[in-house]
């Protein structure tokens, strides 16, 4: 496999990581909102959009960290290709 097929199928890994993530936070705070949280409680709109962000932070945050120690663990800047490769400038014409 070529680094650029790597690159698409690790990305494509990643982003099903992050959804699943993001899921299990929801859920796990929505657990929290129904177990601890009066259900006739007029906040409870407050608090499950609080649960959305701080599912989409804390998935974010989590992708970060296992993304960090994967590329360490595994040495993935040798495997896979950058994403935005920096193009090189042409020299200034002087007229």
């Amino acid at each position: 496999m070529s680094k650029k097929s790597n690159t698409l199928w690790f990305m494509l890994a990643a982003t099903i990581l992050n959804i699943v993530l993001m899921l299990i936070l929801f859920l796990i705070c929505f657990i929290l909102i129904t177990r601890f949280v009066d259900p006739t409680s007029s906040l409870v709109p407050l608090w499950l959009g609080l649960s959305f962000l701080v599912s989409i932070g804390g998935s974010f945050w989590l992708y970060s960290v296992i993304i960090k120690w994967m590329t360490k663990r595994f040495d993935l800047e040798e495997k896979l290709a950058p994403l935005f490769a920096r193009k090189k400038k042409k020299p200034r014409r002087e007229d």
